[in-house]
């Protein structure tokens, strides 16, 4: 099979099963296992601390034993027998219980994935990580355009059937023929010589990290509040989940053009422009509270998540060796998409309390000192070109 569909197949099939549990599994939980918001509440942020936990260590302890596809056929596994242990899990002890196995395997997923994508564009056999990542966004808003159809006509219980369903057609895909590079085990000698705190060494890791983490951070508000402040500014309900696709429809956007306009953009001006778009993004909905504006904020999502993930991908590419971008992918999981998010998730509910609008303008304290680091890190990246040149 062709290494782009492969891939694009893959993240597709996920990502339309991400697009099931990210949005509905809290309220799947409330609404079908008659747990309080605030029970559901600490069981998904137990699940977030225990996805952090899995893609920080064992995510890469894993990646370093097996090889690429072995770790994703055996995390997607993994997650069928989770989703399975749900349907007699009634207590809150008892789905709590399964939600933090749930979240070994399940979030693991997502940088197995990148982790494959990277090592398959560092040996030349996937040129556009864009396109083939775009078909994930595509799969996630697709997804929740057919469930809420199918909740409507059947209520909250066809969530879970879904995602069974989803994740049962994602292990089946699993085994089909992937290309040779990701059936390969890595060699014993060489990761254990590359070990995570090697990547410390690496020039400008730490500081586009620190970037990326704050970058990521600055969406806690917006993934947890947004709902609720479009029914805030008295959005119409029947819009509300288009909206929010608004921003899943500019990440696609983005990664379809992303190699072929930003090819020549460096890792500082893209990540510095994340910021940049992310910052005005805040502003605009804080200084406007109205549908429109926060519609258009929304096509920001391109900038603010798309554009400084992609340049994530592009520094892992030309900055780190294969055998490493597993483990720089389980820090950039756990510290970029589940701790920081955590944190801000609670700075942005007491501005939340405060004001609503208090929740997204809070997230510049993000935002800018990203920006500001971005440009600190491009004039380095300038000063190495020079350095060259001569």
């Amino acid at each position: 099979m062709n290494t782009h569909r492969w891939m694009s197949i893959q993240f597709f099939s996920f990502f339309m099963t991400w697009g099931i549990f990210l949005p509905y599994w809290t309220g799947w939980m409330i609404h079908t296992k008659g747990i309080t918001v605030p029970q559901a509440s600490l069981i998904m942020s137990l699940g977030l601390v225990a996805r952090g936990l899995s893609t920080l260590f064992a995510f890469p302890y894993l990646s370093g034993k097996f090889s690429s596809k072995t770790l994703l056929n055996g995390a997607g596994i993994g997650t069928l027998i989770a989703i399975l242990c749900y349907i007699p899990a009634s207590s809150f002890t008892g789905l709590l219980i399964v939600t933090l196995v749930f979240h070994f395997f399940y979030p693991t997923l997502m940088p197995a994935l990148d982790s494959a994508a990277g090592v398959l564009v560092q040996s030349n056999q996937l040129k556009d990580y864009g396109r083939s990542r775009q078909w994930g966004s595509i799969g996630f808003v697709l997804a929740g355009m057919i469930l809420s159809v199918f909740t409507g006509m059947l209520g909250d219980e066809v969530i879970l059937w879904a995602l069974l369903f989803g994740t049962v057609i994602f292990v089946c895909l699993g085994f089909m023929r992937a290309p040779v590079i990701l059936s390969k085990k890595p060699q014993s000698d060489q990761t254990q010589k590359e070990g995570m705190l090697k990547l410390f060494h690496i020039k400008h890791f730490s500081l586009v990290l620190i970037i990326v983490i704050l970058l990521q951070a600055a969406h806690a508000s917006y993934y947890n509040y947004g709902y609720l402040f479009l029914q805030e500014i008295h959005a119409p309900k029947y819009l509300i989940g288009i909206i929010i696709n608004i921003a899943v429809i500019a990440e696609i956007i983005f990664f379809s053009i992303a190699d072929r306009k930003f090819h020549n953009f460096s890792v500082g001006s893209l990540l510095a422009l994340a910021a940049l778009g992310s910052s005005v993004r805040w502003i605009l909905v804080f200084t406007f509270p109205n549908v429109i504006v926060f519609c258009i904020a929304q096509t920001l999502h391109a900038c603010s998540f798309a554009m400084g993930h992609y340049a994530f991908m592009k520094y892992l590419v030309k900055n780190i060796s294969h055998t490493q971008i597993p483990q720089a992918q389980g820090i950039y999981s756990a510290l970029a998409l589940s701790w920081s998010t955590a944190v801000f998730t609670i700075f942005g509910a007491y501005l939340y309390e405060i004001e609503p609008r208090y929740a997204f303008i809070g997230m510049i304290v993000c935002t800018i000192p990203s920006m500001l680091l971005a440009l600190l890190y491009r004039k380095l990246e300038l000063r190495k070109e020079i350095l060259i040149s001569i």
